[in-house]
């Protein structure tokens, strides 16, 4: 049901907005430029409602809170499909990324996250995995229906498809989840390393002075800069290292199964091994991928270079699901993951941004690259010395 859920959140994320692009452009007689305008402070301030959406999870329980959001996503998909000029097209995308890359995701992934208390990390997986592959083909499935319909009916069938299918689900498909707020922690049984937070609630004021809630923070916060921005950039990026147009954009396929396979098996991973060392893994391995873009090169090289970065990208989403209840437990989950996701959400707003700011500084995207693989490797450094959260009293 979950993954149903995530993949579900597809017409608000970047790849299923993407599609709508130029009949925005060419419908609206307004400018790229204003597009992107529109999209990044439609993203930014989608972002602010993160934090309250997970603090409603943790008060209200899942369920409420899924069909609040499941009614207003379809709400502002509609009022997207409606738009008309600029001020219009910006609420909607404001109300379409929170509800949708935001809040759908936070709400589904955290719904497994309490319900699930042994083979946590393979639960969520399961869940990104599968939600990850539906996200995938809303592009595939919604050029086809804008050929055949137009935009503006897609979207209202998008909107129509969030109600009839998420609405039952948040009624009838999650009457186990238990709500959030009630919870106690359950998670030191199963910890790896010993650590866990089993029947002490955590404060959300001690969790966010603990090291490692930021070096979880940041890893989420860097994978999604980095992998947002050269996503975003990839086929004139590749395109220096000698790559055909077509060739970069096929890259985006061992990147997209990578990240499928990694969703699942850094997710497993941690019902073995500690989150901090996946943490560590995550990061290095992006830091290395953005390294090696001197060596890419048509051919296997480029394969080599988009597995390492789709591997990466996936991986620290995956370990940051399980981390949160792993030390913290699932008392205030909600509010740790939507101040965790409004931070996501807006590193990915601004990643494109800086990205052309350094290409247009250095005449190339190499040096630019090779400046944002720091992030990830600051991060790998520091996680060593984040230490395991311990609750007050022990």
């Amino acid at each position: 049901m979950c993954a149903v859920v995530l993949a579900l959140s597809g017409p608000g994320q970047t790849a299923g907005i993407s599609i709508l692009i130029d009949h925005f452009i060419a419908d609206l007689d307004i400018s790229r430029s204003a597009v992107s305008t529109a999209y990044l402070v439609g993203t930014l301030s989608g972002a602010l409602a993160l934090p309250w959406l997970g603090r409603a999870v943790d008060r209200f329980g899942v369920r409420p809170v899924l069909a609040l959001v499941a009614v207003a996503f379809g709400a502002f998909l509609t009022l997207l499909a409606t738009a008309q000029e600029l001020v219009g097209l910006t609420a909607a995308f404001v109300g379409v990324r929170a509800m949708g890359q935001g809040g759908m995701t936070l709400v589904s992934t955290t719904a497994v996250a309490v319900a699930v208390t042994r083979g946590r990390g393979t639960a969520l997986g399961v869940t990104t995995a599968v939600g990850t592959a539906g996200i995938s083909l809303v592009p595939l499935l919604g050029e086809r229906a804008v050929a055949e319909f137009g935009w503006r009916w897609t979207v209202l069938g998008e909107a129509a498809l969030i109600w009839a299918v998420v609405l039952p689900i948040a009624a009838w498909g999650l009457r186990g989840v238990r709500h959030g707020a009630r919870e106690q922690q359950e998670t030191a049984d199963s910890s790896p390393d010993g650590t866990g937070a089993a029947g002490t609630t955590w404060p959300l004021r001690a969790v966010v002075r603990t090291s490692m809630f930021w070096v979880v923070t940041s890893a989420v916060a860097c994978s999604g800069l980095v992998s947002t921005a050269v996503y975003f950039h990839q086929i004139a990026l590749l395109g220096e290292r000698g790559l055909s147009t077509a060739q970069a954009a096929a890259n985006f396929l061992p990147q997209t199964v990578a990240g499928l396979a990694a969703s699942f098996l850094f997710s497993a991973a941690a019902d073995r091994f500690s989150p901090k060392l996946l943490i560590f893994c995550s990061m290095a391995l992006q830091a290395g991928a953005l390294a090696m873009l001197p060596l890419v090169s048509p051919g296997v090289t480029a394969v080599l270079y988009g597995v390492s970065l789709g591997a990466a990208a996936s991986g620290a989403r995956s370990v940051e699901a399980v981390a949160f209840p792993h030390y913290y437990g699932t008392g205030v989950i909600g509010s740790l993951r939507g101040l965790t996701q409004s931070v996501a959400v807006a590193s990915t707003a601004v990643a494109p941004l800086l990205l052309s700011f350094g290409r247009d500084l250095a005449d190339s995207y190499l040096p630019a690259v090779l400046a944002l693989a720091v992030l990830p490797a600051l991060v790998a450094l520091a996680t060593p010395f984040a230490r395991s959260p311990v609750p007050r009293g022990e």
